[in-house]
């Protein structure tokens, strides 16, 4: 084991994550419907000073700022020419903080989906997807990421695609998929069969899981049925800081540093040795996130129930395998 990702896992319980990307730099001012990545060259500060935000709060990986830094997604902002460019500097961004943070961390280069719909039920071919992330492997690499980390996938050949693509880089990766759609992803995902799925991968992930999703407690109900099934793969818990609201004009979500101090031990407890926030989780939460999992005593896996009691209820009754448990009502998601 020589990458940096390894190591640490070798070394360490667990490692702790970032937290939201688009949430964040909505607070410096992006406006919706603007691509973040472009700000990787018109506002580089900024986004140093997202890196420093999660780095200073206590993670110990953080993503760079290159979710949908990929030829399909950049079409939409006629940048689909830029793709070297962007994932490069957002790396080259990441690497100067790590460097000198006076610890070790680890770049993960955020490689979100195509935003194409695999075929048959879409027009996207597997070699065009691997093409697609393979190109975006490649600039981030020479940005000098640690790994690649595949996230917020719904459909399987897309998982198996950026893994393909990550071998072609030849870089190390993560992936995690995102389950919410009463416990399965949109393209009908189980934890279960992702699971089984890592497992038999020519190039298997480093670490995989869930991130985003509809709220905390279906993520770590997608935690359990992780570990039900048995792997010994490290395990990712990258869940929102609550439900989303729209409040004048703006989304705001509803999770206090308090409940995701709750979450992070929770995940910890559940099984996840890679623990973060997707949406809506600001440096804040991280450092709430930080100490409670440095002070706090690891303890037996939770119940359904005291995960419900903790973070509130679950948005269905099933975890997309027949499991019932409670249920009050939840909302959806999106970008990080």
């Amino acid at each position: 084991m020589t990458d940096t990702l390894s190591r640490m896992l070798a070394s360490r319980d667990w490692l702790m994550a970032d937290g939201a990307t688009g949430t964040n730099l909505f607070n410096m001012g992006l406006s919706s419907g603007d691509a973040p990545e472009l700000w990787n060259v018109e506002k580089p500060d900024n986004i140093r000073a997202l890196y420093r935000g999660a780095v200073e709060s206590g993670s110990d990986i953080f993503l760079t700022n290159s979710f949908g830094c990929n030829a399909a997604r950049l079409k939409l902002h006629d940048a689909q020419n830029r793709v070297r460019e962007l994932n490069r500097v957002a790396a080259e961004l990441g690497r100067d903080l790590a460097d000198t943070a006076g610890r070790e961390i680890v770049v993960a280069g955020s490689m979100g989906p195509t935003g194409e719909i695999m075929e048959p039920m879409g027009p996207l071919s597997y070699s065009s997807a691997v093409e697609i992330f393979h190109e975006q492997a490649e600039g981030l690499k020479e940005g000098g990421v640690d790994v690649l980390w595949v996230e917020t996938i719904s459909a399987p050949d897309e998982f198996k695609a950026a893994g393909e693509a990550a071998k072609l880089a030849g870089m190390p990766w993560c992936g995690t998929m995102s389950f919410d759609t009463a416990g399965r992803t949109m393209m009908g995902v189980t934890a279960t069969d992702l699971a089984e799925m890592v497992d038999k991968l020519p190039y298997p992930p480093l670490a995989f899981g869930a991130n985003c999703g509809v709220g905390a407690s279906d993520l770590l109900r997608t935690v359990q049925g992780f570990a039900a099934a048995g792997t010994e793969r490290p395990i990712i818990a990258k869940g929102n800081a609550g439900i989303p609201r729209y409040e004048d004009g703006h989304i705001h979500y509803d999770g206090t540093p308090e409940l995701m101090a709750d979450y992070a031990v929770l995940a910890r407890d559940c099984g996840a040795r890679i623990i973060g926030g997707c949406c809506g989780t600001t440096p804040e939460h991280l450092k709430a996130m930080r100490e409670a999992l440095e002070t706090r005593p690891a303890g037996p896996r939770p119940s359904l129930d005291e995960i419900a009691g903790k973070l509130g209820g679950f948005s269905s009754a099933s975890d997309g395998t027949g499991e019932a448990a409670p249920a009050p009502a939840r909302n959806r998601r999106r970008r990080r």
